[in-house]
């Protein structure tokens, strides 16, 4: 990984500076999250990772890179994130502009559907 807006994603996240990563992405940035609706604007992006993304570590382990058509650059990454609670492996695709800013990132969960049946919280019964 070349780009120092995708570098500094995986940096301030990790070192849960949100408002650094928010502020990586255009105005009108978009971050898909799966299992949610998709994210647009940087101060929704901040509020939504000061909620959901605390604790985590994202691994970053490869890259490819192609430029489209429209001169916007697609960067794909395959790494691990670790929670407290699990690990999984994911993919992210970005979107960067002319300028360097995230247009957008799609975040993919690369898990089989056990894995992420795993996921799920346990819950007891009492009789």
């Amino acid at each position: 990984m070349t780009k120092p807006a995708i570098l500094r994603y995986f940096e301030t996240l990790n070192a849960g500076d949100f408002e650094a990563t928010a502020n990586l992405f255009a105005d009108e940035g978009v971050l898909h999250a799966p299992f949610e609706e998709p994210i647009i604007g940087k101060s929704l992006i901040a509020t939504y990772l000061k909620t959901e993304a605390r604790g985590m570590q994202l691994q970053p382990q490869q890259s490819v890179s192609k430029i489209l058509a429209d001169g916007t650059v697609e960067i794909q990454v395959s790494g691990r994130v670790q929670t407290p609670a699990f690990g999984i492996n994911v993919g992210w695709v970005f979107l960067l502009n002319h300028h360097q800013e995230i247009l957008s990132v799609t975040v993919k969960l690369l898990a089989s559907p056990q894995e992420l049946l795993n996921l799920r919280p346990h819950k007891k019964f009492d009789v």
